[in-house]
């Protein structure tokens, strides 16, 4: 049987089966070997989620109760993918075809596992890897200047090659505008660059090539203080930037009016990551070595620079967090070793960091994460849930929901510090794969929106794809020598 590669194709596949096979449950065992068994699975200390999430994610990522009912009354699940095929075509969920939830209870037994695959080799630290919202486009970031913009669609063909301007340390996060027209890329300045994606240009050489504006996130008081930009977003509709910064603060810029709109002292360290929180653009969350995730609401700032709410339980700075997309839900990596679910129904007005754990002197850029504090917990944690496994170490190692299309954001994954790439389920905690290619940091990975595809960028210079099904090809030779004078400049 093919592998489907989205819901139309499910929808519209012919299948026919006996009334003795649905009845008898012929087509229990038949589903296919690769599906994901949940094999090596490690139970979160929290256990099951017990949660509002738990029921929104089982019913966008569930069956048709029909279609899992094994005898009067009893459910089971996972269903086969032939018992689903099979309940499709005698129509027990009623509607004649699969629902949403359906098509990604499929797929989501599907991983992206097989693999992987190099897509491109690079002599330094690569620390972004993203796909466009719609999964034509892969951008990469590294150490040494680049930025290279990969065509998925044709092959991962080079479509701009990119020299950053004015590099100080690292491109430390780009973005891509809603339209893909633009690109943002930021570096430890106050300065964010724009570059036109959809120029005919494919070396693109800051202001040599092509011309790289610039945006001033600095403000007239600043005193000639320079600071560093870690982490910015487009908003959804394309108009503003949302940027955090090393010097406490969070930042937007309005595209249309050209200038800074909103600058808010909003931590008491460096702000790691921002984004934010829908489509409405009102919300946004922050995230800081202070420990706080805090969350901002534009539309009803009484006290300047006060958030809208404090979300506590963070025993280390926080290096990323992902929105879930709903203004509710989202989660962060943190430094002291979990990722954590966050409800803003349950975020607090108290700013008050807890620190009377804190009996060691240690820094994640260079030390091992004391053992002792592994098993410590925040007093007034205010997370849903905590995953635990991978390691961040050494860089703001980010975290995601899987895709809302292919799997009903059933999933949450991660780079680690151990470099390999660590996938849970959402609702059990469990750690349903672990990938391992890479020899150093993976800082960034990337699922594909509704392919069953996910790319990794690690410290090695490795951009590698981990499929499924896969070509049944051995992965290509990683000789990064025989790659390095082609690629670095």
């Amino acid at each position: 049987m093919q592998f489907f590669t989205g819901h139309a194709a499910i929808n519209g596949m012919g299948y026919s089966f006996s009334k003795l096979e649905i009845d008898s449950g012929l087509l229990d065992g038949s589903s296919s070997n690769n599906e994901v068994k949940g094999s090596s699975q490690s139970k979160s200390p929290s256990g099951c989620l017990g949660h509002e999430i738990a029921q929104l994610t089982k019913l966008r990522s569930g069956p048709h109760e029909n279609l899992s009912r094994v005898l009067p009354g009893k459910r089971e699940l996972p269903v086969s993918t032939m018992k689903m095929l099979a309940g499709r075509e005698a129509n027990f969920s009623g509607r004649g075809r699969f629902s949403s939830g359906d098509c990604c209870h499929i797929l989501s037994k599907y991983l992206p596992v097989n693999g992987p695959w190099v897509v491109d080799q690079m002599s330094t630290r690569a620390y972004v890897s993203q796909f466009s919202a719609d999964g034509s486009l892969f951008v990469a970031a590294f150490q040494g200047s680049h930025i290279r913009i990969y065509d998925v669609d044709r092959g991962w063909k080079v479509q701009k090659n990119i020299l950053a301007r004015s590099l100080r340390w690292t491109v430390t996060d780009t973005s891509l505008s809603p339209n893909q027209q633009y690109l943002v890329y930021a570096t430890m300045s106050p300065i964010v660059n724009v570059v036109n994606v959809g120029s005919t240009t494919t070396e693109s050489l800051a202001n040599i090539t092509e011309i790289h504006d610039g945006l001033d996130f600095s403000a007239a008081d600043d005193g000639g203080y320079s600071f560093g930009i870690f982490s910015l977003k487009f908003s959804t509709d394309g108009r503003e930037i949302v940027a955090g910064s090393s010097d406490d603060a969070l930042y937007v810029y309005d595209l249309e009016a050209n200038k800074l709109s909103l600058r808010i002292q909003a931590h008491t360290s460096d702000v790691n990551t921002v984004c934010f929180a829908d489509e409405g653009g009102h919300l946004i969350y922050s995230g800081s070595d202070d420990n706080f995730c805090k969350v901002w609401d534009r539309r009803c700032f009484k006290v300047k620079g006060k958030p809208a709410g404090v979300l506590m339980g963070h025993l280390e700075g926080v290096t990323f967090l992902d929105s879930h997309g709903d203004g509710r839900y989202f989660i962060s990596n943190g430094k002291d070793q979990v990722i954590k679910l966050w409800d803003i129904r349950k975020m607090s007005s108290n700013t008050n960091c807890y620190q009377g754990y804190r009996n060691y002197e240690w820094d994640y850029r260079w030390m091992d994460y004391p053992p002792q504090a592994r098993t410590w917990k925040h007093p007034y944690d205010q997370s849903i849930a905590t995953y635990k496994g991978h390691s961040v170490l050494r860089t703001l190692i980010r975290c995601y929901f899987s895709p809302e299309y292919s799997t009903g954001q059933k999933y949450i994954y991660t780079g680690s510090h151990d470099s390999c790439i660590y996938i849970y389920d959402l609702v059990t905690g469990a750690q349903v794969a672990k990938l391992q290619h890479h020899k150093s940091t993976v800082r960034d990975c990337s699922w594909h929106p509704t392919y069953p595809m996910l790319v990794s960028s690690s410290w090695d210079g490795d951009v590698v794809k981990w499929e499924f099904p896969g070509n049944n090809e051995a992965p290509a030779p990683t000789n990064k020598n025989k790659h390095r004078r082609r690629h670095f400049y």
